[in-house]
């Protein structure tokens, strides 16, 4: 019987013995499946992110299939390898590829006594087989083919590696949840760092989430990271890499975040939306001309910008101090009364438009923006329109005149959930427009001291329009150079009036943009639409002596080792659009706006002290507000307004362009200024020169006397239409000052 029995147990023995040979041979020959061999390991590439850089080399944000920064073995910190080692595998680097003595125990622990926390028992090398080439189901052997494999390609890793390269492609590969690979992009989301400047306690966190990335991810579940954290340490310390004192300093210290997840808060990601279509057009021509194929998401390429990262962080502030104030100010005004009766109404519309009147009062949890953070909450589809209908939407884009570098760019409020960018939105100019008109007639031989007619104009033919001064103002006349700076709009009408109309139109188009003016006399108040981003170029023109700029987002994209593979040109050919004696002219005028007018906030009450050119506008009923500031070396545009214009505030001191807009533009600046090598580069004082200042050298308004005034009512034209206007307008131009009935009568000279 006992002869039976050892007779059996070595037949079984060998049956086992054969079924595992003949497992393995099945593994070797790819019926599971291809094992890669020692020659496509040594070629094995990770997919890597490009990064995305500022002016000044500071990270922006990625592009990936997979967020992942490979890293060298030299830019690992000592800590964060002891603390892998210590916790992972504390006889890394004793074996080869697979450690016996703990396979071992986990065979017995989990098939013999059963227990479920025997561990994995899989060494650093067989977790790296496992990142690098993923596992795949194969139904009740999933677990031993896979297992298999992994040693296989362990022992293979071990022979044509050395230990310092196989932890670095382990740290590359190794995966930290939230769409995270490697130890280098874990490092910039959670500590917003390089991993060379990891401390001990951050590279102990970081060690800690690879045994569950969800469960101890420190911003989900900062309990769980801070207890994982401690056990890193302690195995640090019990594997001789901290003292006993040194690790219990360490673990007394709290959790300490500086979360940063590029790819939804980042600081730029409207612009990288930009850079995206930029890099990829680059990219398109290179590979057509070149024998490697370079992917924007694979190839680990890094794009280095023109976005100064300081700007685009004292623009950001801006918007966070400025609008979060106006926001809370808007909602209130259409928390009740007429207004939110009107709002109302629009919700209605707009549940039709979308269909969802049924669902209307549906409740669900949904997350809201606001300036202080995101909130969730249980609203109705009928609440969160009327929230989205109010809120405040706005763009900025700051721009090198002189090359077109974009240097700031700030599309919106928030790019989760606003994700349409404002800087390219369509909306009605206002007085951002006016700065075009002057700079035609400019073009046409007017001078800043021509006067301007400022008395009251009806228009019979246009419904009997009547433009009007924002402070209701009629009566004498403006020097161009006061109506401007003013934005008085009785004079703009009339300086409108005067000009050749095809001269306007081809002065519009020649400063870029894509909008056809109409010949109508509200058309000098901006009711053309055009964007941020084109006003931006035509303000670039004013301030750089005439001329078109393209704008420019990369400066150069290089391989992850430093090859260039593109360079923007330095040299690029600018047309002239405008006499240089033009904008010379029209800069000096501006300055003027901001210095006298309605632009004079910037410094009285921002303390922006560089001289600045700049305009403000405000579209019927506070729809939109705009202002444009530029002075030699930099431009900057904003605009402000809900998602459609009837959602507006009710008063100027909210609503207006120097309210509303002008204090994005002067808090950015402001802060701006304080920054010494910004200050010197981009906030030195605009230079007018003495013929230029000579040219505004007249007084801003000449009254008309009583007598004047009372023969100028009985004989004016009752029945004025926009045809007699302008050849009236155009009479009193050819004559270079308007004469009224009384002076053409008695002969009386102007003084």
């Amino acid at each position: 019987m006992k002869r039976k029995l050892i007779v059996f147990f070595a037949k079984l023995s060998l049956l086992v013995l054969l079924l595992f040979g003949i497992f393995l041979g099945c593994i070797y020959l790819g019926v599971f499946g291809h094992v890669f061999t020692e020659k496509e390991l040594k070629e094995f590439k990770n997919e890597t992110a490009s990064l995305v850089v500022s002016d000044q080399g500071k990270l922006i944000g990625k592009f990936f299939a997979d967020n992942r920064t490979n890293v060298v073995y030299k830019q690992l910190p000592s800590d964060l390898v002891n603390a892998l080692v210590a916790t992972e595998d504390a006889r890394y680097f004793e074996h080869e590829g697979v450690d016996s003595r703990s396979l071992l125990r986990v065979l017995v622990k989990s098939i013999v006594l059963q227990q479920k926390s025997a561990g994995g028992g899989s060494t650093i090398t067989q977790q790296l087989a496992k990142n690098m080439f993923g596992r795949k189901h194969y139904g009740f052997l999933s677990m031993p083919v896979n297992k298999t494999k992994e040693i296989i390609l362990a022992y293979r890793l071990e022979h044509i590696y050395s230990k310092e390269d196989i932890l670095t492609l382990y740290l590359n590969t190794v995966p930290f949840g939230e769409n995270v690979l490697g130890i280098e992009a874990a490092a910039h989301r959670f500590f917003n760092k390089s991993v060379e400047k990891l401390k001990i306690e951050e590279s102990a966190v970081l060690i800690g989430m690879l045994k569950a990335n969800t469960y101890y991810n420190p911003r989900l579940y900062p309990e769980h990271a801070l207890g994982r954290r401690n056990i890193v340490l302690e195995q640090m310390e019990r594997y001789g890499y901290l003292t006993d004192e040194r690790a219990g300093e360490l673990q007394k210290k709290p959790l300490r975040l500086d979360y940063a997840n590029l790819e939804s808060e980042g600081p730029a990601n409207y612009y990288l939306v930009q850079i995206r279509n930029e890099a990829s057009k680059i990219l398109k021509a290179l590979n057509k001309r070149s024998d490697t194929i370079y992917d924007l998401k694979k190839s680990g390429l890094i794009i280095e910008t023109t976005l100064d990262f300081d700007l685009q962080q004292y623009a950001l502030a801006a918007f966070k101090s400025h609008l979060s104030k106006m926001q809370e100010r808007l909602s209130k005004q259409y928390a009740k009364g007429k207004d939110k009766a009107l709002l109302d109404v629009l919700v209605k519309k707009e549940l039709n438009r979308l269909e969802l009147e049924d669902l209307a009062d549906v409740r669900k949890m949904r997350e809201l923006f606001g300036w202080n953070g995101f909130t969730s909450d249980s609203i109705s589809i009928r609440d969160s329109l009327a929230f989205n209908l109010t809120l405040l939407h706005a763009g900025l884009i700051a721009i090198d005149p002189n090359n077109g570098f974009i240097k700031a760019w700030v599309g919106g409020i928030d790019f989760r959930t606003q994700p349409y960018d404002q800087i390219f939105a369509q909306r009605q100019t206002a007085s951002a427009f006016k700065p075009i008109l002057y700079a035609s007639a400019l073009e046409q031989g007017a001078m800043p001291c021509h006067y301007l007619d400022n008395d009251e104009l009806v228009l019979n033919d246009f419904d009997n329009w009547q433009p009007q001064n924002y402070d209701r103002s009629v009566g004498g006349k403006y020097s161009m150079a006061a109506s401007l700076a003013r934005s008085m709009n009785i004079p703009t009408v009339n300086l409108f009036f005067q000009q050749d109309f095809d001269v306007l139109t081809d002065t519009w188009n020649a400063l870029g943009f894509s909008q056809e003016l109409s010949n109508k006399p509200s058309t000098a108040l901006g009711t053309t639409t055009a964007s941020l981003y084109e006003m931006a170029i035509a303000y670039s023109a004013f301030a750089n002596s005439g001329k078109r700029i393209e704008p420019v987002f990369i400066k150069e994209i290089k391989t992850s080792d430093g090859r260039s593979l593109y360079k923007h040109p330095k040299a690029v050919l600018q047309e002239s659009v405008l006499k240089e004696s033009t904008s010379d002219l029209l800069t000096a005028m501006l300055e003027k706006a901001v210095r006298e007018g309605t632009g004079r906030s910037m410094s009285n009450v921002y303390g922006v002290r560089s001289s600045m050119a700049g305009k403000t506008g405000t579209s019927q009923d506070y729809g939109d507000a705009w202002f444009l500031a530029y002075n030699n070396d930099l431009v900057v545009a904003t605009r402000v307004g809900a998602s459609y214009p009837v959602v507006h505030f009710r008063k100027g001191s909210d609503g207006s362009g120097s309210a509303l807009a002008l204090p994005l533009v002067a808090k950015t600046l402001q802060q701006a200024q304080k920054n010494s090598a910004f200050k010197n580069r981009y906030l030195r004082d605009l230079t007018i020169s003495d013929s230029d200042a000579e040219s505004l050298a007249c007084v801003d308004h000449i009254d008309d006397s009583d007598i004047e005034k009372f023969f100028d009512d009985i004989f004016r034209d009752k029945n004025m239409t926009f045809e007699k206007a302008s050849k009236k307008a155009k009479k009193q131009a050819k004559k270079g000052k308007r004469k009224s009935w009384f002076k053409r009568v008695f002969g009386k000279k102007d003084s």
